[in-house]
């Protein structure tokens, strides 16, 4: 519902400005069309964004192959080792994606320190996970828990980073930058354009926690039942509905992202790079809340390695759907933004 209208509108909006292009006399631009010149804009700290979506790509791409491997039927509810293991593995083949997707993205932006681009993909978002997953053991060592991982395990997860993944990332981005440059639909003025004053549904954190509710309102039921099975041990079994749920969330955090990018560029905001990214990565900040509202109402842990054992995975959770989601919004309004301005007649 809410594309098809949002579609109708884009169609008016294009058909209009292309009608007054075609007009003898000059009128003044009105609406997105105002921000033609600025929108593609190299944003600040673009490296990090570039980063980001390659890591969110990355994930993006080891979920949607668990989950089919899920539905197929080559991993069992009841063995949490198999699932486990296929992810650390589809991440570790999949480093290539992260490589090569944020490599195409920073050479849009014009960047010119590749090799820290490439560093950074291969070993910051890794890094940590990798650093809380450390920490979380020491306490579990502490507590002189059977669960500690041992030492062994740990040196073969970092072996599998650094002589695996990491190459594979460094094998993507090559190829990454080998391609060629994206180009965009309109040129970059030299001089920004002043940004008006924005409603205050559209300033930057407040519609990053409006645009987060959908989302995560996509998957809040089936959260609870991921939940239990991951606390209390239950068996999953559901991969087929957990599958649908996980393209409705494709779906929902596209559209938020697309409908608030749209209500921001008719306001003049061309700064739609970052927002776009935490739009629908806000979605996180529900999601570790609703971690809380859990621990107080369902949980009762006494000792305190199992309390930093629970919120400590719980923001590797978070911080993992934090990128897989914000990539989801950024891409979805990348493609809307460049089919709309490609749609126009500039001058």
């Amino acid at each position: 519902m809410v594309g098809m209208i949002l579609v109708r509108a884009l169609h008016k909006d294009i058909a209009r400005y292309n009608q007054i292009d075609s007009q003898e006399d000059p009128q003044e631009d009105f609406g997105w069309k105002l921000v033609h010149g600025d929108v593609f804009r190299t944003p600040v700290h673009s490296i990090f964004l570039s980063v980001m979506v390659g890591s969110g790509a990355q994930l993006f791409v080891m979920t949607c192959m668990t989950l089919l491997f899920a539905i197929m039927g080559f991993l069992s509810p009841s063995s949490r080792g198999s699932l486990s293991t296929i992810m650390i593995t589809f991440y570790v083949v999949f480093g290539s994606i992260a490589g090569y997707f944020s490599a195409r993205l920073y050479k849009m932006f014009g960047g010119q320190s590749w090799k820290k681009n490439v560093m950074l993909t291969a070993f910051l978002f890794p890094g940590i996970i990798f650093a809380i997953f450390i920490i979380l053991n020491f306490f579990l060592i502490g507590a002189k828990s059977s669960g500690a991982v041992p030492f062994l395990t740990i040196f073969l997860l970092f072996a599998l980073w650094i002589l695996v993944s990491a190459p594979l990332c460094f094998v993507g981005a090559y190829f990454g930058f080998k391609k060629a440059k994206l180009e965009y639909p309109v040129r970059v003025n030299q001089i920004p354009r002043q940004i008006p004053d924005q409603i205050i549904y559209l300033r930057p954190v407040v519609s990053a926690l409006l645009g987060g509710i959908l989302p995560f309102g996509a998957i809040f039921i089936e959260l609870y039942f991921i939940m239990n099975s991951i606390w209390f041990h239950k068996v999953y079994y559901v991969f087929g509905f957990l599958f649908l749920v996980f393209l409705i969330l494709i779906i929902t955090c596209s559209e938020v992202a697309i409908l608030l990018c749209y209500f921001q560029l008719c306001a003049e905001d061309y700064h739609w790079w970052w927002k776009s990214y935490f739009t629908s990565g806000a979605s996180a900040f529900y999601f570790y809340a609703y971690g809380i509202a859990y621990y107080l109402t369902k949980l009762k842990y006494e000792n305190f390695a199992s309390t930093v054992l629970y919120f400590g995975w719980t923001a590797v959770m978070a911080f993992a759907l934090f990128s897989l989601t914000g990539t989801i919004g950024f891409t979805a309004c990348f493609f809307f933004v460049r089919k709309i301005y490609a749609s126009i007649k500039v001058d």
